[in-house]
């Protein structure tokens, strides 16, 4: 890997992990629309999936007391039904029109988050399962389980704190569920990357969210979601891009 590509997707991963610590979720998001431009669909979202679930486990350890398990137990019941067919998706469609489809799913979740926000709707077990559903397919072909969640946290009106704790379990669990799957359904294989970027990817999701446990002190709320959406559409714009143009060329 070169270094420039290199360097843009070790930032991808502190960036991201220092969200998922600020706000609870968000590395997936800010972090995958570039790992796909630099790793390639099946490699970016592949490791987006592994690091997603390394960052919730170890930031799950530290609000482990704040989790609504009945409630994320539901989600992960429609995590898992939606998981299969992204999977089987994954090893089915030629990669230029996955990530092109990656890219353009990313841009309309983020404004579909942005159209709904300040709407009301009203949780259910049944809305727990559907939601879930829709974020295990997303994760497992896009790498972005976290969208969907957002949205329907934003609209039900989710006291933050438990969502954010309830999140890391959720995350958790679905970057392990979407990498089995895929080892199944898909074609398994690991991504073409040197042991030593794996540890500077590790240090990177350390560093990440070792920097997030002093900013979210002092950033607020309303100016990480800001910045995590702006990135994110600039991560998405040029995933869709690079996509189109392979399917062009």
């Amino acid at each position: 890997m070169a270094p420039l590509a290199e360097a843009v997707a070790l930032a991808a991963v502190l960036f991201g992990a220092a969200t998922q610590r600020i706000s609870g979720m968000g590395f997936a998001l800010v972090a995958a629309p570039f790992l796909v431009v630099v790793l390639g669909p099946i490699d970016g979202v592949l490791v987006v999936n592994t690091c997603g679930a390394l960052t919730a486990g170890i930031i799950l350890a530290r609000v482990f007391r704040r989790v609504e398990w009945a409630r994320c137990g539901r989600m992960l019941i429609g995590a898992a039904a939606g998981t299969i067919p992204g999977a089987i998706l994954v090893g089915a469609v030629d990669s230029a029109w996955l990530e092109a489809g990656i890219g353009v799913t990313l841009l309309v979740t983020i404004g579909i988050q942005l159209r709904t926000s300040r709407r009301t709707l009203a949780a259910t077990a049944v809305r727990d399962v559907a939601v879930g559903s829709i974020s295990g397919f997303m994760n497992v072909t896009a790498g972005v389980g976290g969208p969907a969640m957002s949205t329907y946290a934003l609209a039900s009106r989710w006291n933050l704190t438990s969502f954010a704790a309830t999140m890391q379990a959720y995350f958790l669990a679905l970057g392990l569920t979407s990498l089995g799957a895929k080892a199944v359904f898909a074609h398994p294989h690991l991504p073409a990357l040197g042991v030593w970027f794996w540890i500077l990817v590790l240090a990177a999701c350390l560093v990440g969210m070792g920097t997030g446990e002093l900013l979210v002190r002092v950033v607020s709320p309303r100016v990480v979601r800001i910045m995590l959406i702006a990135v994110a559409g600039a991560g998405a714009a040029a995933t869709t891009a690079r996509g189109v143009i392979d399917l062009l060329g």
